[in-house]
């Protein structure tokens, strides 16, 4: 009996451990902030007249969109050039994964991608919780 009883107090151990370190990066993720990095490269026809059109657009998404929580972009100046012909960067912060997917489908975000489309030759996204 005693070692039942041992068995089962150390089988509850372990699955308290486990849940307390589900819960410990739960926790992590909620306080953390989701960021969601967005790459483009223009096609050799953009002007640079149409492509700061295009920056100045996606600037204007913050305050349409309130679950975008900061923004911020530039231009490659990386003297690796590693770019891959990517020119501009866009990072945009969300409290929460619900935040982020109501901006891809907010009409705001989808207006700004029907400009963006003729002029853009390639995008990469990355998405990631901020350690």
């Amino acid at each position: 009996m005693k070692t039942i009883t041992l068995l089962a107090l150390g089988l509850v151990l372990v699955l308290l451990s486990i849940v307390m370190l589900n819960t410990s990066w739960a926790d992590k993720k909620k306080d953390s902030p989701l960021r969601h990095v967005v790459l483009f490269k223009f096609k050799p026809e953009a002007t640079q007249e149409q492509i700061q059109a295009l920056v100045q657009e996606f600037q204007k998404l913050p305050p349409q969109i309130h679950e975008i929580r900061d923004f911020e972009w530039g231009t490659d100046n990386s003297p690796e050039k590693l770019s891959k012909g990517f020119t501009h960067c866009f990072l945009v912060t969300f409290a929460s994964t619900a935040d982020r997917d109501a901006y891809l489908v907010h009409p705001a975000h989808q207006a700004f991608v029907q400009k963006l489309m003729p002029l853009l030759e390639e995008a990469t996204v990355v998405d990631y919780w901020a350690q």
